[in-house]
């Protein structure tokens, strides 16, 4: 029996890209069969449920929203789909936000169109596919994290995610700023501010702030 497409949800804010997705993945019809486009969190997450696809490939960015956000509730909503993030990121930082949200890998959009029906097959089969691109930058980094060049604040019982926003609050940036800065929503933003907040017994932005620069944890 020759097994079935793999069921993919494309999501993208810019229809240009979708056209493009869709066009590379074209000569691969019975591989990967597009069973829906959206260019929103709200009709992502929509189109998710009502299709339930086998696998969601979902920009990181989504207009004002997060395509982050989407993932992780995607995740808690809808087990069975395997969300894969595509983006122009190609900073190992960026690929570690989308494991914590529960993606099933990480993509660079300049992926070819072979590659990426391959890499969308094995997500379906639940494999966690990584762009080769970002293979190097990530090894380095773990190898650094294991010989104990942790993030600032980990000594202090930060995440890193907490870490990444005290530092831009340290810099000076809105809530709004930092979301931009991350890739997240502005209300995940607030969920790891109050986080921090309570790791260093504070209950504001300027005292936060004070007590990174007193314990010299950014330079």
């Amino acid at each position: 029996m020759v097994p079935r497409p793999v069921r993919l949800l494309l999501v993208d804010d810019q229809e240009v890209v979708r056209q493009g997705l869709a066009a590379m993945l074209a000569r691969h019809t019975q591989r990967i069969r597009i069973v829906g486009e959206a260019e929103d969190a709200e009709s992502a997450e929509r189109l998710a449920l009502n299709l339930k696809p086998d696998v969601i490939l979902c920009d990181v960015r989504l207009g004002a929203a997060s395509g982050l956000d989407v993932c992780e509730r995607l995740a808690t909503r809808l087990p069975s789909a395997r969300v894969v993030m595509l983006s122009v990121y190609d900073e190992p930082q960026y690929l570690y936000q989308a494991l914590r949200a529960g993606a099933a890998g990480y993509l660079l959009k300049q992926v070819q169109g072979a590659d990426l029906a391959t890499f969308v097959e094995r997500a379906a089969a639940g494999e966690v596919v990584i762009d080769s691109t970002l293979a190097g930058r990530v090894a380095l980094h773990a190898a650094r994290l294991a010989s104990g060049e942790f993030w600032p604040g980990a000594g202090m019982g930060l995440s890193q995610r907490e870490s990444e926003v005290l530092e831009l609050l340290v810099a000076g940036l809105s809530n709004r700023a930092i979301a931009g800065k991350l890739v997240l929503g502005e209300e995940t933003v607030k969920t790891h501010l109050r986080g921090l907040y309570r790791k260093l017994d504070v209950n504001e932005r300027a005292a936060a702030v004070a007590v990174a620069l007193r314990e010299g944890l950014f330079r």
